[in-house]
Parts: structure tokens; sequence; C-alpha cells
């Protein structure tokens, strides 16, 4: 088993020390470059499972560091609001304990939607679906009296029901439904919803996109009466919210998300633009407003800290009772959703921050009203690897070269490979951070200090750089005095 050992050292010595590491430096370059553009690319649904353990673990070692890095860098340089064109009216505890639990009867609702109409809103979300009939309608009430044909049952059915009291009230005001997709179907799901038009600008990117083949959405009666349908769906990706999907597929056709309906409603446009290309989405806009976006019509977005926001938020019990000042709601994109304890969405973004998930919508909407987008265009991955190829090749290249100055300094001076990658890597991770800051670029360091430090392992041994050490040669002068005593001895 030693010998076996041993043998299997000394190949592995043999093969390190080939062509002075080089040939070893170059499948690590190329096998780590390729792994690397391989982690980026889009990952469909329906793999075996040997290509989702694959993928795991041997793709996810550049997709998790990638995305832990974007993190950091949106940790150091969060998103300062410029200014508040979202209002989120909530139905929080003090709503709930003064109003009533929840779920309201959706005449309580319309009331809490004309008190918000009447102060002139541009666009209403609500982040809140209802698929199914309100039991506290009148109707409904008279159906399940003892004696269905009383006089108070008839005197019930004459009124209006609750849901046609809400219609009238989406109607009447520039509102948008949220509705859920899923990939399953349940009671309560269908397979198509009412919503805007889209027109794509190039291929069709049906397959490029997140696509679901159910909805939980509200009632035809409630979707027929109001301006805008939307999802309201975000990506969740290792507990953490990272994107949120601007354009989505249901069915075989393309749905908006709520951020990009609230804007449609607010703008009075007829339709959503989707700019497309042969390798996915490129950007979704509407009117003059246009929003780069990831190949599968997700946006990134770049966070601000839930203390720089809290002024966006109002008490539905301040709107019913007519407290609020009209500021706060005039001119205003508002969004309407729950945050009592027990009923809130609560997600976790990148800053660590536990949020709403209706603060999540209002951020990306506010991103885009400001134009401050976070940007890592499809060019972008080959010139990191183009970068990647050219330092890893001049390392290579010059690395082995015992009379380089580098190899005598890493000769000479202790620990001097681990100093100069240490000063490398941090040169990298300061100027991707500048480029974030300045431009919102998103330049992957952690590929980079990857793959280039796994490079240069190759070579940071001192055997590798020619320093075999103490020499086994016996000294000339030694050697010929051994001889002279041994023909005397002879003699």
């Amino acid at each position: 088993m030693n010998r076996l050992i041993d043998a299997s050292l000394a190949t592995l010595r043999t093969i390190a020390r080939a062509g002075k590491g080089r040939p070893m430096a170059l499948v690590v370059l190329f096998g780590l470059s390729l792994l690397n553009i391989a982690s980026e690319m889009p990952r469909k649904d329906g793999h075996s499972e040997t290509v989702r353990v694959f993928e795991s673990l041997v793709l996810d070692t550049f997709a998790v560091p990638r995305e832990l890095l974007f993190d950091h860098y949106q940790r150091r340089y969060p998103r300062i609001p410029a200014s508040q064109p979202v209002t989120i009216v909530e139905i929080d505890d003090r709503t709930l304990a003064e109003v009533g639990q929840w779920p309201w009867p959706r005449n309580r609702l319309a009331a809490l939607i004309d008190a918000i109409a009447a102060q002139r809103p541009v666009a209403i979300g609500l982040d809140i679906y209802m698929p199914e009939p309100d039991e506290t309608s009148p109707d409904k009430v008279a159906d399940n009296l003892s004696d269905p044909a009383s006089d108070l049952a008839v005197q019930l059915r004459a009124l209006p029901n609750h849901e046609a009291i809400l219609a009238k009230s989406l109607h009447a005001a520039p509102s948008i439904l949220g509705a859920a997709a899923f990939d399953h179907a349940s009671f309560s799901t269908s397979t198509d919803m009412l919503s805007a038009p889209v027109r794509v600008h190039g291929p069709d990117p049906i397959d490029k996109v997140r696509r679901f083949d159910h909805v939980l959405a509200s009632l035809p009666v409630l979707q027929g009466a109001a301006h805008g349908q939307a999802m309201l769906n975000v990506a969740l990706e290792q507990g953490t919210v990272r994107r949120v999907p601007l354009i989505m597929g249901l069915g075989e056709r393309l749905v908006p998300g709520l951020p990009i309906e609230m804007l449609r409603v607010a703008t009075a446009s007829s339709a959503i633009d989707v700019f497309s290309d042969r390798f996915g989405v490129r950007g979704v806009g509407v009117a003059d407003v246009r929003v780069p976006t990831q190949s599968d019509g997700a946006f990134r977005l770049h966070y601000a800290s839930i203390q720089s926001t809290q002024d966006r938020y109002v008490s539905a019990r301040d709107i019913i009772d007519g407290k609020t000042d009209a500021d706060r709601l005039h001119n205003k994109l508002v969004l309407v959703g729950l945050t009592g304890a027990g009923l809130t969405d609560m997600r976790t973004t990148v800053l660590g921050e536990l949020v709403p998930g209706i603060e999540i919508q209002a951020q990306v909407i506010e991103s885009i009203f400001e134009g401050r987008f976070l940007r890592r265009p499809t060019w972008l991955k080959p010139v990191e690897s183009a970068f990647i190829m050219a330092f890893g090749l001049l390392i290579i290249w010059y690395l082995p070269r015992t009379d380089s100055r580098l190899a005598k300094i890493v000769r000479a001076v202790p620990k001097a490979s681990a100093i100069l990658g240490v000063m490398l890597n941090l040169l990298t991770l300061y100027s991707c951070l500048l480029l974030f800051k300045y431009f919102g670029w998103l330049v992957d360091a952690a590929s980079i200090f990857i793959i280039l430090s796994a490079v240069m392992g190759c070579f940071f041994s001192t055997a590798l750089l020619g320093n075999e050490g103490p020499s086994k040669t016996i000294p000339v002068d030694s050697q010929a005095r051994d001889e002279t005593e041994s023909r005397a001895g002879h003699a």
C-alpha cells in the first residue's frame, strides 16, 4: 500500500514538474474557465438527477461566490433613495385591531380603495389576490339562512353583492390586481388571467423567461374591472431575493410583473414593450422608459436599507379616518399590502434585512423611476473571460522562468507568493468595487480570484521555481581529499 502511495505521489510530482508546471497550469486555466462560463449559462428545468448534482457541486463553485460577492458590493454601497415615488398603504396590526381581522369583506376593501383614489394617485397596486367569492356578501348570507325564501333572504339578495361593490371601486381607480404564478395546480388556480398586451421587439423570448402553467388570480369579475393584472413572484436564491421578474411566461404568452404594470397604468400606455435577441430578453419598457434586464427578463435590484424607506409607509387606518396628508398619495404610485403580524410575506434582502414582500416591489419601482440599475450585460462575461485567459497565460509564460525577477523574489522573500496573491486580489476587488459604485456594473471578481489563484498555485512551490533544496553534490576539494586518503590506505 505504501509503495502504491509513493508511486502515485512520484507520478504526480513528475506530472507537476513536466514543462516546469506549464502543462498542468494550462489544463487548470482552460478547465476552470470553461466551468466558469457554464456556471452563468441559463439552467433549464427537467434535467436528470446526475446533471442537477453536477450543477450543484461543480457549477455552483463559481455561482455561489459570485452572488455572495455581488451581495457584498451592495452592503458596501447600498442605494441611497433620491426620491419617494411610492407610498405603501399597509394593513398593519393597528388597522386590523380597529377595523377587523383579515380577510375583510370586499365592501370594506372597496372603501379603502375609494379613500385612496380620492387623493388622485397615478396607480394603485394591490399586493392581494382574491380567487374565491366573499362569503359575507348579502347573497351568500341569504343562501345560508335556514329559510332561503324568507323575507330577510329576499331583502339581502336585493342588495349589491360585495364583488360588485369592489369591482365598481376598482374600475373607478387606476387599479392593478396582483396574482401569484405556480408550477402546479391547486383548488383555486387557473391557467390564464387578463393582462395587458406585450409587444415583442425581436425573437419571441417565451422559452428564455421563467414560465408557469398555473396562476392564483382574483375572480374574473374583479379582473375585468381593474385596469391591470400583474404577477407578484420574486426569485428566491438560497433564501435571498436578488432578482424580481419584470416579465414571465404563463402558458404560451408573456405576462408582466407588478412593477412594470404599475408604470404602464401610471403612464396610460396600452402595452408593455419587450426587447429581445437570440440570447433572450434585453430590456422591458413602457412609454419612454426602458429597463435593462437579464436574459430571463428579471431585474437585479440595487437595495436601499429599510431604515431609509420607512417614510413611505402609511397605515390603512389613517387613510380610512382621513388623517393622512394628501401629498402622501397625490400623484404617487400606491401599493396596498398586508404587514400585520402573521399575515406578512417576509423576505430576506441581500443587505441581510427581513422586509415585507411589498417593500421589494416598491424598491423595484423606485429604482426604475430613478434610473438606478445594476448592470451585468451579456458582453461583460466574455470580457472577464478574456482578462482571465490573458492574465493566466502571462502567469504561465513568465512565472516558471527561473531567471525572472518574480521568481527570484519568491525564492528570496518568505511568504512572497502569499503576499503577491493577496495584493493582486485586493487590487482586483477594489477595481470592481469602484466599477460598481460609479457605474453599477457587477464585475465577477470572485471567479477571477478563484481561477488565477489556482493557476498561480501550480507554480508557487520551491521545486517548480527551481529551488530543489540543499545540494547533495560533494564539493570537489573534499572528493579529492577522500581519494588521496583511500590510496594511502591501500598502500
